[in-house]
C-alpha cells in the first residue's frame, strides 16, 4: 500500500521511505525456512516496511536483502540508491523524478530529448547479480531466494541494448507522460524490451542452477502479483495482455487478480503439465513447507492449503471452499471465487450492496451477470463478503 508523506512515504525526494510496515509479530515464510536450516534472501522491491521499521526485510526472516524499500522510489529504475541489508547502497545515478511530462517545447520524436529519463546503473541488473552471488555462496546448503522484480512495472525504462531489439517492430506513438510516470519515444518497444530483459534474468538464474548441479533439487516458482497494468505508457490492449479476461491491475475481475504461475521441479513435476486447480498466493507458505518435508512449524490458523499434491500429480488435493479478495481504492471492491462462481461487489465504501455474479466455467470474460437467476448462490457470496474479512484501521474501504 502506498500512502502520503505524512504517513508512509511520498513522491518528493527526501520523504520518509517505505509503506505501512509488517508488525514485529508477523510470521513469514522465510522465518519458517530459517527454522528448518535454510539460508534466505530477497532481491527486488519491498513495500512492507521502511529502513527503520518492524517490516524491514532482515527483521522479517531474510538473512540477506538487496533492493528498494519503498514502492514509490521503485517507480524509477535508475534510483540514487538501493538498500543492502540495513545499509543504504548508493548508485551512480543522478536524481530525477519518476513522474514527469514531456516538455511541450521539445520534439517528441528526437531520442536526445529522452536522455534525462535514464541513468548509469539499472537496478534490476544489480539485483540479478546479487541473486546469482547468493546462489553461488549457498550452493552447498539449503537456500530460499525471493526475487520480487519490479520489471516490467512502469515507468518505461530499459537500457538501450534491450530496446534496440524491438525498435521499429511495432507502430508507435510517443508517450508524453499524460498517464503518470516517465515519457518514452517508443513505449511499446520499451515494454516488450523490459519483459525480455526480465526473461534474460530468469534464464541466467536457471543456467546457474544447472551449472552448479542444483536444478534437479530446486523448486522454482514464477508468477505475478497482479494482472497487466493500464498506465504509464503501457498498452495492455495492444499486446492483449489480459487475453479473454475482463479488467486490468487494480480490478477484482479476473483480469486484475488471475495470474499465471509456472512451477519447475525436475523429476517431481511433470514437464508440460497444467492444472485448473484453484489456488491463491496464501497457499504458497503451506505448499513450500510441505515440499521441504516440514511437519511442525507451519502456523495452524492460516487460510493456505498446500497445492503440492497437484504439483506432484497426486489425487489427494484439498480444495478451498472459497477465495476472497478486497481492494480499497476506487470506492472499495470485493470478490469471491466459489467453485465455478465468481461474485463481485463495487463501490463498497459508498454503501453499495449489489453483487454481480458470473459463471467462470461458461463465461471466463465475466460478460454476463446472472445474479437474478441464482439467488441462493448470491446470498452465500454475500455472506462470505461480510464474514471472510477482518476489519482494519488501515484498510476499511474508506469508511469513517
Amino acid at each position: 500500500m502506498c500512502g502520503t508523506i505524512k504517513k508512509w512515504g511520498g513522491w518528493e525526494r527526501g520523504a520518509r521511505e517505505g509503506q505501512l510496515p509488517l508488525p514485529a509479530e508477523t510470521i513469514t515464510l522465510p522465518m519458517l525456512l530459517q527454522m528448518e536450516g535454510y539460508r534466505t534472501a530477497a532481491m527486488g522491491k519491498w513495500g512492507l516496511g521502511g529502513p527503520d521499521s518492524t517490516g524491514q526485510p532482515n527483521k522479517q526472516g531474510f538473512n540477506q536483502w538487496f533492493g528498494y524499500l519503498c514502492q514509490r522510489i521503485a517507480h524509477n529504475y535508475y534510483p540514487e540508491h538501493l538498500w543492502k541489508n540495513q545499509t543504504k547502497y548508493p548508485l551512480k545515478n543522478k536524481y530525477f523524478s519518476a513522474h514527469q511530462k514531456f516538455p511541450p517545447s521539445k520534439d517528441p520524436n528526437d531520442p536526445a530529448n529522452y536522455e534525462s529519463y535514464t541513468g548509469v546503473e539499472y537496478a534490476p541488473d544489480l539485483m540479478t547479480e546479487e541473486a546469482l552471488a547468493f546462489i553461488r555462496a549457498n550452493r552447498n546448503r539449503p537456500f530460499f531466494l525471493y526475487l520480487p522484480y519490479t520489471i516490467p512495472h512502469v515507468a518505461l525504462q530499459v537500457p538501450q541494448d534491450s530496446l534496440k531489439e524491438y525498435e521499429g517492430t511495432f507502430p508507435e506513438i510517443p508517450y508524453l507522460g499524460e498517464k503518470g510516470y516517465l515519457p518514452h519515444r517508443a513505449p511499446r518497444a520499451a515494454y516488450a524490451a523490459m519483459v525480455s530483459r526480465m526473461d534474460g534474468y530468469v534464464g541466467r538464474i536457471m543456467t546457474l542452477l544447472k551449472e552448479l548441479q542444483l536444478d534437479d533439487d530446486t523448486l522454482v516458482f514464477f508468477s505475478s502479483d497482479n494482472g497487466p497494468t493500464f498506465n504509464g505508457g503501457s498498452d495492455s490492449a495492444f499486446f492483449e495482455s489480459a487475453g479473454p479476461l475482463r479488467g486490468l491491475k487494480g480490478s477484482v475481475y479476473e483480469g486484475g487478480i488471475r495470474v499465471p504461475m509456472i512451477a519447475r521441479w525436475p523429476g517431481r513435476i511433470k514437464a508440460g503439465s497444467t492444472t485448473d486447480h484453484v489456488s491463491a498466493f496464501w497457499d504458497v507458505m503451506s505448499t513450500v513447507m510441505e515440499a521441504i518435508g516440514s511437519k511442525n512449524v507451519v502456523p495452524k490458523n492460516i487460510d493456505g492449503i498446500s497445492f503440492l499434491p497437484t504439483l506432484l500429480g497426486k489425487g489427494n488435493q484439498c480444495q478451498h471452499d472459497y477465495l476472497y479478495w478486497e481492494y480499497h481504492s476506487g470506492g472499495g471492491r470485493q470478490a469471491v471465487r466459489m467453485g465455478d462462481w465468481k461474485g463481485v461487489r463495487l463501490q463498497v465504501g459508498k454503501g453499495n450492496r449489489k453483487i454481480e455474479l458470473y459463471n467462470l466455467k461458461k463465461d471466463i470474460g465475466e460478460t454476463t451477470d446472472v445474479v437474478d437467476k441464482y439467488p441462493e448462490i448470491t446470498a452465500r457470496i454475500d455472506q462470505i463478503m461480510e464474514t471472510a474479512r477482518t476489519e482494519s484501521e488501515h484498510f476499511n474501504f474508506g469508511r469513517k
